[in-house]
């Protein structure tokens, strides 16, 4: 069972305490995800009435659904930022990609390492790669 928007938000914020850590949560995180959609959306797993159907959208579907049962109009939010970042990626190359993911992840534990002093929560909680992203889209939109 997924526990409630505001459980996953307080015990996300529990190990995001610093401003240098947010900031560069708020960089880190969109570039992953960003990378993570664009390098997936090179993997097609089928068709559908010849309309081919790729990593991207299979995931994009799980992680909707999954954001759907903490709070649907972050979850519809979301969904709209995934998708823009499914179309833009898919003229990315590769390359680029790669090196956005690279980037993100250097984001990400130089904000733990340098400012939070804290591992990463997903260490503890795996379901906090989904809940990051969905963070930064509330604080973003003064949801959160």
């Amino acid at each position: 069972m997924t526990a409630s928007l505001g459980a996953q938000f307080a015990d996300y914020a529990a190990y995001h305490t610093t401003r240098g850590n947010r900031a560069c949560h708020s960089i880190g995180i969109p570039l992953i995800v960003f990378a993570v959609v664009a390098l997936s959306g090179r993997l097609q797993l089928g068709s559908i009435s010849g309309i081919p159907i790729t990593l991207a959208e299979a995931l994009i579907v799980l992680a909707t659904l999954f954001y759907w049962r903490l709070d649907a109009a972050l979850a519809l939010m979301m969904l709209v930022v995934l998708a823009i970042f499914d179309v833009a990626g898919r003229p990315t190359p590769p390359v680029i990609s790669s090196g956005l993911f690279l980037v993100g992840w250097i984001f990400q534990f130089a904000g733990h390492m340098v400012y939070e002093r804290k591992s990463p929560a997903f260490f503890r909680n795996a379901a906090h790669l989904l809940v990051g992203p969905l963070w930064i889209l509330a604080k973003a939109t003064g949801r959160g």
